[in-house]
């Protein structure tokens, strides 16, 4: 099969989309098929790469406006391609548009990621085009199905959606093992990149709650100054290290030495929080928040952690408390959280139920 990802970056650009994209490409690579992805340079030249199996086409980028990469050369490489599928994943306008005006693919998939959240205007002059690419579109992929209720979006077109949970390779996760300190401490856990809508500003408020909690935090991204200077302000610097942004192959071991994992996040571009599938493989009860969105659909409140009210940070030191104080419930929390991953969200499994939409839609066309 000819498979064709549209997206606005690749690696070596990380974040959430951009990670499951390479995922799911080299997956499908590696099982034989003919993979490309169109995405947009970092600077003004047009590249051709191939990546682990993958050929990668990075567009010239002109600019970038209300968080868009602006390619022109984007139109013609559409134009250029011929492939049985374009998976489109959401949201990036400009990629749909060009395959909108431009695609010649047989068939055509849309990931729906995420609502268009904080960018309003991005939202409000993109809908009549968004609807229209919706009508073009054979198959929308939606993670899962508390964002297909949830989103004023995919409520018009659950007629055309499948829920394809996103999924990891557990194995890493699982292994990974470090030596405890042996000290009172309760060690917490957040990984992602530091963006407004990831609250951690909520999550360091609810530390002033708790005085034999320590937090690591691992990422990077625009709110870190901010958030570093919150936690001097609430004269918490000897509870909380900043580690930055880590390497894949040392991941793990981060998530092996906490005790609770937690993502406190506090509006709906939270969408999945893939974080949490790589701490329940690694065995940890995970405390998210209820957006409406696939985390409370992830981490299951009472079977693999707990999920709390956003924007709560009451709320959320009693849950860590809870936790914190209860060593038979974090094993058991974490034992099923693992379980889950297993059955549900590894990446093999992700890939073929993603396949076999293709399947479907292709030979629908006929």
């Amino acid at each position: 099969m000819n498979i064709l990802h549209i997206y606005k970056d690749y690696f070596p650009v990380r974040g959430g989309i951009e990670n499951h994209v390479r995922l799911l490409a080299e997956a499908q690579a590696a099982r034989g098929h003919r993979v490309s992805v169109l995405a947009t340079s970092r600077d003004a030249r047009t590249h051709v790469a191939m990546l682990n199996g993958v050929r990668v086409i990075f567009a010239a980028r002109l600019v970038t406006l209300l968080s868009t990469p602006i390619s022109l050369a984007l139109f013609r490489y559409v134009r250029g391609e011929t492939p049985d599928v374009t998976h489109l994943h959401f949201p990036y306008p400009l990629g749909e548009i060009a395959q909108f005006l431009c695609g010649r693919a047989r068939a055509q998939v849309l990931t729906y990621h995420s609502d268009i959240i904080r960018q309003k205007i991005t939202r409000a002059l993109y809908r009549p085009w968004l609807e229209r690419v919706l009508a073009r579109t054979d198959r929308i992929i939606a993670t899962s199905p508390n964002y297909v209720a949830t989103s004023p979006i995919l409520t018009r077109w659950q007629h055309k959606c499948v829920i394809v949970p996103l999924g990891i390779d557990p194995a890493p996760f699982e292994r990974a093992s470090v030596q405890h300190t042996l000290d009172a401490m309760t060690r917490v856990l957040f990984v992602g990149k530091l963006r407004y809508y990831k609250g951690v500003d909520v999550l360091l408020e609810a530390l002033r709650e708790l005085p034999r909690v320590h937090l690591t935090i691992v990422g990077s991204g625009p709110m870190e100054r901010a958030w570093r200077a919150r936690v001097h302000q609430l004269n918490l610097a000897e509870r909380v290290q900043f580690v930055g942004q880590v390497e894949n192959e040392d991941l793990p071991r981060y998530y092996a030495a906490c005790d609770i994992f937690v993502l406190p996040s506090s509006e709906r571009s939270e969408a999945f929080g893939v974080v949490q599938l790589e701490a329940m493989a690694a065995g940890k009860p995970v405390i998210c928040t209820e957006l409406g969105t696939g985390t409370s659909f992830v981490n299951v409140h009472g079977e693999t952690g707990l999920v709390v009210p956003p924007r709560a940070p009451r709320a959320l030191a009693s849950a860590i408390a809870q936790l914190s104080s209860d060593a038979t419930l974090r094993a058991r929390l974490g034992a099923a959280g693992r379980a889950r991953v297993r059955a549900e969200f590894t990446l093999d499994k992700m890939v073929t139920r993603i396949l076999q939409v293709y399947e479907q839609v292709l030979q629908a066309g006929k």
